[in-house]
């Protein structure tokens, strides 16, 4: 059992860095934690195969209660997932299998280890309570609210309006998601700001059914790197299993507006320091500097500080200064001239010649004789490389290799 943590610093950092909103208000849950442990719980549909920066954002506020020994609970919503949390959805979700779900939480739980320490978490699956409701169970719970309240979220509201159906199975989402602080008896519950809907239901009925005080906290939605919110829908994210070379790689692609927003909700930089970083960046610094710094501390947490230094040493060699990588693949053709599209595909096989084509239309191929050539775009599929000696190819940004006959 860890050992309550009630210094007024430490509740205050968790109560203020990463946070969106405390609801009703933060003094009384801030009174509460300095006076015994509190339950809290973050509840997770495994309804994908992997995690991004995105939810790195919650699950570094769930081990920060852990750590400052707190009882923590990650909730698996495996039925509720069946349903389908219909947040920002215009159409119902497919329904998933329970091996489906049990694969994904599997998955889940592997890349959630890179954050939370498992050893400091339960772990309970609300079908345990859900599945068990009886038909009045069920009446009781749909009379705590009406269907005015149900259906006023704004994914709802949109639907109305363009025409688009609303299942019947939907508009219990939030009742059966919010029976969970009930059937848990907690204090806290914890998720992004697209959640609040739902945890304020579960606050309504803990209030009804236990007449007990439940607190929501969200946390920030971030934005992707290329400022939208980072979604896998957008393709502009960053995943928690990443190998360290890419990760480090897109961290740099960062926008300079964003740099700030990133060390305070993905780093343990302290606020003192992340502040010096933000007077600075506004006095004129070179963003780049600590971008590079940024993408370190993410890397190594999500790594290991050995693999993330590596990470920055190869952007710096490979990216930044464009040098060409000592340790390439090669390939040999078969015969002493071949054409651009077939060195490519030598290569790079799981590329279509369509997909070559658009390369070499994006000026995305070079050509490079030697380690020190500073390299030739190449434009035509069809132009001939005579290989009287090996030559090297950049397809991309990232994939070198070198072609031999």
């Amino acid at each position: 059992m860890i050992e309550l943590n009630t210094n007024p610093q430490v509740i205050s950092e968790i109560m203020t860095r990463g946070v969106a909103t405390v609801l009703p208000s933060a003094a009384g849950l801030t009174k509460l934690m300095a006076e015994r442990p509190i339950k809290l719980f973050l509840g997770i549909d495994p309804t994908g195969a992997f995690l991004h920066l995105g939810h790195m954002v919650a699950l570094r506020k769930l081990r920060q209660f852990a750590d400052a020994g707190h009882q923590v609970v990650l909730l698996i919503g495996n039925a509720t997932v069946k349903i389908g949390d219909p947040t920002g959805r215009d159409s119902a979700r497919p329904v998933l299998t329970e091996t489906e779900i049990e694969a994904n939480f599997a998955s889940w739980k592997a890349q959630a280890a890179k954050v939370l320490d498992f050893t400091k978490i339960e772990i309970v699956r609300n079908g345990d309570w859900l599945d068990a409701l009886k038909f009045d169970d069920l009446v009781k719970l749909m009379a705590k609210t009406t269907v005015q309240q149900l259906i006023e979220r704004d994914m709802f509201q949109d639907r109305l309006k363009n025409g688009l159906p609303i299942f019947g199975h939907e508009i219990l989402y939030p009742l059966l998601q919010g029976y969970d602080s009930v059937a848990m008896n907690v204090d806290l519950e914890i998720g992004g700001t697209d959640q609040t809907f739902n945890m304020l239901m579960g606050r309504q009925l803990q209030e009804v059914y236990n007449h007990h005080e439940k607190w929501v906290l969200t946390t920030p939605i971030i934005n992707g790197l290329d400022g939208r919110k980072m979604s896998k829908s957008f393709h502009n994210f960053v995943a928690l299993t990443e190998p360290a070379i890419d990760m480090y790689a897109k961290l740099m692609q960062v926008a300079d507006e964003q740099i700030i927003e990133y060390f305070q909700l993905l780093t343990d930089l302290s606020l003192i320091e992340i502040s010096t970083i933000e007077a600075q960046i506004k006095s004129g610094a070179n963003p780049m500097e600590f971008k590079k710094q940024l993408a370190l501390s993410i890397t190594s947490q999500l790594h290991d500080p050995e693999t993330a230094s590596e990470a920055a040493e190869h952007f710096k060699t490979v990216i930044q200064d464009r040098a060409i990588p000592s340790d390439l693949a090669t390939f040999s053709a078969t015969k002493p001239e071949i054409t651009v599209l077939e060195a490519i595909k030598l290569g790079a096989p799981e590329f279509s010649n369509s997909e070559v084509r658009r390369l070499l239309d994006q000026n995305s191929v070079s050509l490079f004789q030697s380690q020190t050539d500073a390299g030739t775009k190449l434009l035509d599929p069809n132009q001939l490389l005579k290989l009287t000696q090996s030559v090297i190819l950049k397809v991309g940004k990232k994939r070198w290799f070198k072609v031999i006959a």
